[in-house]
């Protein structure tokens, strides 16, 4: 902070300045001094400047231009400028204004109205960068109250995904790998819904809504979900049934991702040809999560060890979902999974629980018919 108000006299005349100068020192004030516009114009940009005293009548740049050049920018756009003159038309004075000066003092200048008009101005520059720094602090504090705020909410939205995770194991805790099972599926679905041009919101919604997908599991009996046989059809339409409780289950919430897993969970069983439960919805009719969460189910499904089955190699079940396009999974969306391909397998890497792939089976055909055989059973496909 200045000890002093600093205050700039600009004038070709060297015993004009001394006289202003003579005036004001005794009054504690820092001098600056110029005797040109355009030295004038570049001391103001580089310095602190209080308030100028600015002669009009001077070769090169006069006082006009000098104002005008000065106001161009923010940082003095309130600097306080007098005129002090000998010019005493009402049009030179107009022109003053016009061009941005604060006041007029008419030469000779009078020591009692200089010191008046230098004090008055002086006052209000201090109001006005009081009220400039109070808005900067301000400004400061509310950007930092922002960020804490953000921070305050991401880390409610990390614990909120944290506890919907652990939440919906609860549905599928007989499983080998259902932490990173629902995990995998929360990420490939907002990573596929990114793909396709999804808004972030909305992104970010999936992202919480897909983990409940299977909740409706809690549901359904043991010796039913853990079954290792192919399943009778009594047994089938009971495991179907778990896509109705876990909406049954979301019913009724108002926060969104809720809202949004209702919908999931009962909608990503459907297929796109129609042949899917629980309503049979075809194309366009399942909604565009269930549809999104639909591919990511499978392909974690495949890629991972069930009571039923072994885990598929990434390739066989990639190749298997594409065999899906069209019949059971919506085109576009199949077409933004393998836009991300590897994405999707980067995603699988960093959330894997101890996979255990088919390694003693190399052969591709062998796969697929075994992949087939186990369609017959649906608990995947």
């Amino acid at each position: 902070m200045k000890d002093k108000p600093v205050i700039l006299i600009i004038d070709d005349q060297v015993q004009n300045i001394e006289l202003l100068e003579a005036y004001l020192a005794p009054e504690c004030y820092e001098i600056i001094k110029a005797f040109n516009g355009k030295d004038a114009v570049n001391i103001i940009a580089a310095n602190q400047i209080d308030l100028v005293l600015l002669d009009i009548m001077m070769p090169g740049i006069d006082g006009f231009e000098v104002i005008r050049r000065v106001r161009q920018g923010e940082k003095n756009r309130l600097l306080p400028i007098i005129l002090v003159t000998a010019l005493k038309e009402k049009e030179d004075r107009v022109k003053g204004i016009e061009a941005g000066c604060d006041d007029f003092i008419s030469k000779p200048v009078d020591k009692l109205e200089l010191l008046a008009r230098v004090h008055s101005l002086l006052k209000v520059k201090a109001y006005n960068d009081l009220m400039l720094n109070y808005r900067t602090e301000l400004e400061s504090e509310v950007t930092a109250r922002t960020e804490q705020l953000k921070q305050a909410l991401q880390r409610i939205k990390t614990a909120s995904l944290d506890t919907i995770y652990r939440l919906s194991m609860a549905s599928e805790y007989r499983d080998e790998e259902t932490g990173a099972h629902i995990k995998r599926v929360s990420r490939y679905s907002a990573a596929i819904a990114r793909k396709m041009g999804m808004d972030e919101n909305t992104i970010e919604t999936i992202l919480y809504a897909a983990p409940m997908h299977d909740l409706g599991k809690i549901g359904i009996p043991d010796q039913i979900l853990m079954k290792r046989g192919k399943l009778d059809p009594a047994e089938w339409k009971i495991i179907k049934f778990h896509t109705v409780i876990g909406a049954k289950i979301l019913h009724g919430a108002e926060a969104e991702f809720i809202k949004l897993g209702e919908v999931i969970a009962l909608s990503h069983h459907e297929k796109w040809d129609g042949s899917g439960y629980p309503n049979g919805e075809k194309g366009q009719q399942i909604p565009i999560a269930g549809r999104i969460v639909a591919i990511a189910d499978v392909f974690d499904a495949l890629t991972s060890k069930r009571p039923y089955k072994e885990a598929f190699p990434t390739e066989v079940s990639l190749a298997i979902v594409k065999q899906g396009r069209g019949t059971h999974f919506d085109p576009d969306v199949a077409d933004a999974f393998f836009g991300i391909q590897d994405e999707i397998i980067n995603i699988k890497k960093q959330h894997s629980e101890d996979i255990r792939n088919i390694t003693e089976m190399t052969d591709l055909n062998a796969l697929l018919v075994q992949h087939n055989l186990l369609k017959k059973d649906q608990r995947i496909l």
